[in-house]
């Protein structure tokens, strides 16, 4: 017998009947990693040969800002893409000045290297990472994750040319897997959010941990005095 003729059904607006299965559960299932669609519209950051920049869906996504900042949580192994203005400290322009605004490719040797090291990757390749723009504290910014990269091997071909390949590679335990438990996919998520808010609130909740003090320490300087004062009265 079939399971829906047990189970009721939903008949939408426009008569569109959707049948209740209250025996479906996620047991088994695996979100498919977003790296295996095409993401063409898709936030992404790339590191190559010495630099770093965006695709194009990053720009457009913002397309009042000209000026960023690159941040790196080396615990979480991400990296955060954060506006900013043109005088702000360790800003870069991530776009061309033109009206297409085309994203530029940032030399960054030093920071490059640093990079590398950090998770271990080949100079040699092709590094691309799939984001997500999310807002945290009033602010909006792009969060790529550094474990979960595309990887472009270079090769070389019959005529001792250096190329890189179009196809992506991936990371070894991702072989034989769609991508992750549903129920580890949506815990993922929640500590993905958490660390947002952490890794990127921190600064404020400094400041307003100082301000806090600095008001309490007036407070008691205040009421000292007055206290002073009315001592000696």
């Amino acid at each position: 017998m079939d399971n829906y003729e047990t189970n009721k059904a939903t008949v939408l607006d426009g008569g569109i009947e959707i049948m209740e299965d209250s025996t479906f559960t996620f047991d088994g299932y695996q979100v498919v990693r977003g790296e295996f669609f095409a993401h063409t519209f898709e936030p992404t950051l790339t590191f190559s040969d010495n630099k770093v920049y965006v695709n194009t869906a990053c720009v457009k996504k913002l397309p009042q800002i000209d000026y960023v900042q690159l941040l790196v949580n080396p615990d979480a192994k991400k990296v955060a893409v954060r506006p900013c203005t043109e005088d702000a400290k360790d800003s870069f322009r991530w776009c061309s000045a033109t009206s297409k605004r085309s994203p530029k490719q940032i030399t960054c040797r030093v920071f490059y290297g640093k990079l590398l090291s950090l998770m271990d990757w080949n100079p040699k390749y092709r590094y691309k990472l799939l984001g997500k723009l999310i807002k945290s504290n009033n602010e909006l910014l792009f969060v790529f994750d550094l474990n979960s990269p595309e990887i472009f091997v270079k090769k070389i071909t019959d005529d001792n040319r250096e190329i890189t390949s179009r196809t992506a590679s991936y990371p070894e335990e991702w072989k034989n897997q769609f991508g992750l438990p549903v129920e580890e996919h949506q815990n993922l998520l929640q500590i993905n959010i958490f660390d947002g808010y952490t890794i990127f609130g921190v600064k404020e909740q400094i400041k307003r941990k100082k301000e806090q003090k600095e008001s309490e320490e007036n407070a008691y300087e205040q009421t000292t005095i007055f206290t002073e004062t009315n001592s000696v009265n």
